[in-house]
């Protein structure tokens, strides 16, 4: 094994979702059909790295139920202001000995970390 390539975030709307993630300062890497009448939706960030995929197809797992997936920033402040600016609310920027960290949620629930 190498590293992890995708990660799985349920959603109940590809495109709201799509949409959120975008202004998040995600882009799209790939959007397709995928088995059926299902979209494959994978997004990065733009320094690369891991992607994630916004699923609708897993019974375990239901939009909302991911937690603490942590994205790494170099200036909370000013991602906590755009991302203010751009009507998406952002939670308080906590210290802790291991840095600062905010939270986001998607409009399905998933609740995402940025971290400095």
């Amino acid at each position: 094994m190498k590293s992890i390539e995708i990660i799985s975030i349920p959603v109940t709307d590809q495109a709201r979702a799509k949409e959120f993630y975008l202004q998040l300062g995600f882009g799209i890497l790939v959007e397709a059909p995928f088995e059926g009448d299902k979209k494959w939706m994978q997004m990065g960030l733009p320094d690369g790295g891991v992607s994630i995929t916004l699923v609708t197809w897993f019974d375990n797992m239901p939009a909302g139920c991911i937690d603490g997936l942590v994205i790494k920033t170099d200036d909370i402040a000013k991602d906590a202001a755009d991302l203010t600016a751009k009507g998406i609310t952002v939670g308080k920027i906590d210290e802790t000995p291991w840095g600062k960290f905010m939270a986001v949620t998607d409009p399905d629930g998933n609740r995402l970390s940025l971290h400095e």
